[in-house]
């Protein structure tokens, strides 16, 4: 077991930041070239490719004895995403929202998580058409900032319930369960969008909630758990349970991602 304290979890996170950023500048070097599609049908690109490479390597230099699960490198290799449960490693998605990425929207992130003792601890979601980055440390806050350089630090934290809740939901992947989640909100507004983004504005207060109530990866969930815990709100299953990272297959079956519990 891996013992982090505030100091290492705060010289971490830095390192974890630049890191995102120089994996958010492999992306936009690449473009959309040589897209293909995996096995499961996803779309990846070399941007992908480029940007997973990137982190690969930088963890690898940063924290030797830390394993690293990435959805690319496990799509191609199972063995890679084998990690038991209670194991401290990294979890990356190098590019979440391929599909917007390749259609030119601009709402394409870099994820990088921590997880520690089953659960996350660090979370980073970057957004390189933004030049945004939001960050967290369990139990230790969150914040906002520019990408390039890390400037322009602001503390964030989830919002208070109102009673005309804002509910993000997926661009691409809005199923029949979600849709009867927003119908039964009474009063609630939805605002559409793609990638871990919709983490994001949970944890910065812009929106009140985040159902996903169909199967999703691990790397998909992770760095926006951890950030959106970091700023005060909370993301469980749609049961009420806790999320299972590990699982052999990799995957979330579904979850919510809620803001301050009080009410506004």
């Amino acid at each position: 077991m891996v013992v982090f304290d505030t100091n290492a979890c705060a010289a971490l996170m830095e390192e974890l930041t630049a890191i995102t950023a120089r994996a958010a500048a492999a992306i936009r070097q690449c473009g959309t070239a040589s897209l293909r599609h995996k096995a499961d049908g996803s779309p990846v690109t070399a941007a992908d490719q480029a940007a997973e490479a990137v982190i690969l390597q930088d963890l690898k230099c940063l924290a030797p004895d830390i394993p690293i699960v990435s959805e690319e490198r496990s799509a191609e290799d199972q063995a890679h995403a084998e990690t038991p449960q209670g194991e401290t490693y990294f979890l990356v998605d190098p590019l979440d929202g391929t599909r917007d990425f390749i259609a030119g929207r601009d709402e394409f992130t870099v994820n990088i998580a921590l997880i520690n003792l089953g659960t996350p601890l660090i979370g980073i979601i970057a957004a390189p058409a933004f030049d945004l980055a939001w960050r967290g440390i369990v139990g230790r806050g969150a914040e906002r900032m520019a990408l390039a350089d890390q400037s322009g630090r602001t503390a964030i934290r989830t919002r208070p319930r109102s009673a005309r809740p804002v509910i993000m939901i997926s661009r691409s992947h809005l199923d029949p369960d979600t849709k009867a989640y927003l119908a039964g909100v009474a009063q609630a507004s939805s605002v559409t969008c793609g990638s871990s983004i919709k983490f994001c504005r949970i944890a910065e207060g812009s929106a009140d909630l985040y159902p996903r109530l169909a199967p999703t990866h691990d790397w998909d969930v992770a760095a926006g758990h951890a950030l959106v815990l970091a700023a005060g709100g909370d993301v469980r299953a749609a049961d009420g349970s806790p999320l299972v990272y590990g699982t052999p297959k990799r995957l979330i079956p579904d979850f919510i991602a809620r803001g301050d519990p009080r009410q506004g």
